[in-house]
């Protein structure tokens, strides 16, 4: 059985998560968290979280696990299967990663953990994160799912980091970036709530919260 290991607040945590709820594969949590780092280096060479244990080993870095999980696990799959167009759902989920949701978390420290930014930061923050959301928006379909008609691994990594974007450019900037640069992303995040493994992972990451606030730890994300 496989194992998630992290901790539910994590929006990386989470798309694995959903995967393996979307998936159906069996899996069981095991509580980390990021600063206990030291004590599982062996399974994730840079002390990140999540990482995942198998049979066959650990395995570190959440695309890699996705992308492992997805070829272990053929049976029902997240992503198309046409050569090239599960080459364009990985750029898609590399442009909502990289150029997104990478640039909105140089905030985190002060949009979720009660931290400050410099103004400099936020004023490169958002020219980057201007500049990775119009590579979304060109890449994204909304019809009704991220990536179109079907529900793919895209829309694992989208919700989850969609949550956090939002987030953070309201409480940074006043303003909600995401529905300035895709205007449809309203009715698709409405759309995914109501799925119900979306629901589940929302819950659980609420009680996570209220764990990892209750434990008064000082944390950068």
């Amino acid at each position: 059985m496989i194992t998630l290991c992290g901790f539910g607040v994590s929006n990386y945590y989470n798309k694995l998560k959903l995967v393996m709820l979307e998936k159906g594969i069996p899996f069981q949590e095991k509580l980390v968290y990021p600063w206990q780092r030291e004590s599982f280096r062996q399974h994730s060479p840079l002390g990140k979280i999540p990482y995942i244990e198998t049979e066959y080993g650990s395995l570190s870095e959440s695309q890699v696990i996705l992308d492992f999980l997805e070829e272990r696990y053929p049976e029902l799959p997240l992503y198309p299967t046409a050569l090239f167009e599960r080459a364009k759902c990985r750029e898609l989920i590399q442009n909502l990663e990289l150029n997104a949701e990478w640039v909105a978390r140089r905030l985190y420290k002060e949009s979720f953990f009660g931290g400050n930014v410099s103004e400099e930061t936020k004023r490169e923050a958002k020219e980057r994160l201007m500049i990775g959301l119009q590579a979304v928006a060109q890449l994204a379909q909304f019809s009704p799912y991220i990536f179109g008609s079907v529900f793919t691994a895209a829309d694992c990594v989208a919700y989850v980091h969609f949550v956090m974007i939002e987030h953070t450019t309201v409480k940074i900037y006043g303003r909600n970036m995401l529905e300035e640069f895709l205007p449809d992303v309203a009715a698709y995040m409405a759309l995914m709530d109501l799925r119900p493994h979306i629901q589940t992972i929302m819950e659980d990451r609420q009680a996570a919260l209220a764990s990892f606030l209750a434990l008064d730890v000082k944390y950068d994300g």
